[in-house]
């Protein structure tokens, strides 16, 4: 028999919990009166993007990550899994980090991985179309496609764009203007290896924004990351000739990312580190800073 008072008990908990979920997202500060800019809120914020380094550098524990997106949340877009260390762990606790991600809002990418697949496959599609369902059955929601250190043609890279979308996937391109770039090689093995012209780089990122691309991730290396003296040139370049809301730049480093929110304002969209969350989230709101930034971050809504 259908036990009604059962069926209301567990809908009226069930309404409670998802209302005390919202309630913990949308708490204010406990100083309401002191302004600070204004900002577009999660889920739907399509601006202003930060997407931070998961475990690769240091652990990243379930634990952890909860505990730092309880507190830090409203301010983390994404979380991204540097240097394929989605691949060493099990698969239990890689669903348990994901399945915390998404109960914050996060998105969560697999960072550019697909470049060793790539390599260690010779390009196999079965392989590659294997390792996409697999991406997408565990719970990702973004797949970087970068080729730091391949040669890959254009019209390959456009095709393996297409693929990624046909996995109900976000493709998300990386691309940079430093040949060998993603490792952890010194700034002479760089310089030997030589750069790209700003062009390729722009005319890459435009036909994978028209074959349905999401975002374009703009590599570092060669720019402003291990690099004598930094490129602001190409830097307005591609902010010249790509929709700001289409492209992130890796910046984990804070003089980096006060050059970006400097230069493109609070709005634009940023990968750091996990550890520099605050930091990012008090420049963009204009409470702190530096000499350079101190009160001078603002943002005009209407």
């Amino acid at each position: 028999m259908f036990n009604y008072r059962y069926f209301l008990q567990c809908n009226i908990s069930l309404l409670k919990s998802i209302r005390l979920i919202n309630n913990c997202s949308k708490q204010s500060s406990a100083f309401p009166y002191l302004p600070t800019n204004k900002l577009p809120s999660k889920p739907n914020r399509k601006k202003g993007i930060t997407e931070i380094r998961g475990p690769y550098y240091f652990p990243v524990t379930q634990t952890y990550l909860d505990e730092l997106l309880q507190d830090w949340g409203e301010y983390v877009d994404g979380i991204k899994f540097a240097g394929g260390s989605f691949s060493l762990m099990p698969e239990n606790r890689l669903r348990g980090l994901i399945d915390i991600a998404h109960k914050h809002n996060c998105y969560v990418s697999t960072g550019g991985y697909i470049e060793r697949v790539l390599a260690s496959s010779a390009g196999n599609k079965q392989i590659i179309k294997q390792y996409l369902k697999t991406c997408k059955d565990l719970g990702f929601d973004v797949l970087e496609i970068s080729s730091g250190f391949l040669s890959l043609p254009a019209d390959d890279w456009t095709e393996l764009v297409k693929l990624v979308l046909s996995y109900d996937l976000k493709a998300k391109p990386e691309v940079g203007i430093q040949w060998g770039a993603g490792g952890d090689a010194s700034i002479e093995e760089l310089e030997n290896a030589g750069t790209r012209d700003p062009k390729w780089l722009i005319d890459r990122a435009k036909r994978f924004l028209d074959a349905g691309a999401y975002m374009i991730m703009i590599e570092s290396e060669g720019i402003t990351e291990n690099v004598k003296s930094w490129r602001t040139d190409v830097i307005s370049s591609i902010t010249s000739n790509l929709p700001q809301d289409k492209i992130m730049f890796e910046a984990a480093d804070p003089e980096v990312f006060a050059y970006h929110i400097q230069n493109s304002g609070a709005h634009a969209n940023l990968f750091i580190d996990h550890s520099q969350i605050v930091q990012l989230a008090c420049l963009r709101k204009g409470i702190w800073g530096t000499d350079k930034t101190f009160g001078r971050i603002v943002t005009f809504q209407d």
